[in-house]
């Protein structure tokens, strides 16, 4: 029945990139979502996690010896490409420029956190429509809310980790409050509308 759900969501669609967002509990999220996606996997998948200001951020290290396609951080004026998971490094904002490069900027933290998950979701919003898939996951805070919301409005899929099986549920409530999600699922199912979008 899930798979059916899921199959209705991505009907129609022909999705390009998908940005993910978590906070407390996101490392240990993430880890069950994203080894075992393909070494062509047909998206760029770009993660921001909370990083504090100051520490460098070893995640892409930590995934790249568990993923088959490539890993790093994503850098200044970087094309995105299809294949490659990226993540935000510490003490700047990433977002996608509408030439679908990233940008790194230092404007003021949001929700108190820099990199922040609004900040990459609005411009990939911007930058891809609804070739866009938005996934918010655990986390303290309302970060995230805003931005997927922001993917919805351009007509992208947005996905939200259900909140009785996050580890933090804040973040994912804050986001169905605001705007009510496409889908909101456990994270296995997550992983399988990942593995779907390879062939979408």
């Amino acid at each position: 029945m899930e798979r059916a759900r899921l199959q209705a969501a991505l009907a129609g669609r022909k999705p390009e990139a998908v940005v993910i967002g978590a906070s407390a509990g996101g490392v240990g999220a993430l880890l069950q979502l994203l080894p075992g996606l393909p070494a062509n996997y047909g998206c760029a998948v770009v993660a921001v996690l909370h990083v504090p200001e100051g520490r460098q951020s070893q995640l892409a290290g930590v995934f790249q010896q568990r993923m088959a396609l490539p890993v790093h951080e994503a850098r200044d004026k970087e094309e995105v490409s299809s294949g490659t998971l990226y993540f935000a490094g510490s003490g700047y904002h990433l977002s996608v420029e509408r030439d679908r490069s990233f940008s790194l900027s230092c404007e003021a933290p949001v929700h108190f956190a820099r990199p922040a998950i609004d900040y990459l979701m609005e411009s990939a919003a911007d930058a891809y429509g609804p070739a866009l898939v938005g996934i918010l996951l655990t986390g303290a805070n309302q970060d995230g809310a805003a931005g997927l919301a922001a993917i919805g409005v351009a007509g992208g899929l947005t996905v939200v980790q259900d909140p009785r099986q996050a580890d933090v549920p804040t973040m994912p409530q804050e986001a169905i409050r605001l705007r009510a999600p496409d889908l909101i699922l456990p994270l296995d199912d997550i992983r399988t509308l990942l593995l779907m979008l390879e062939n979408n």
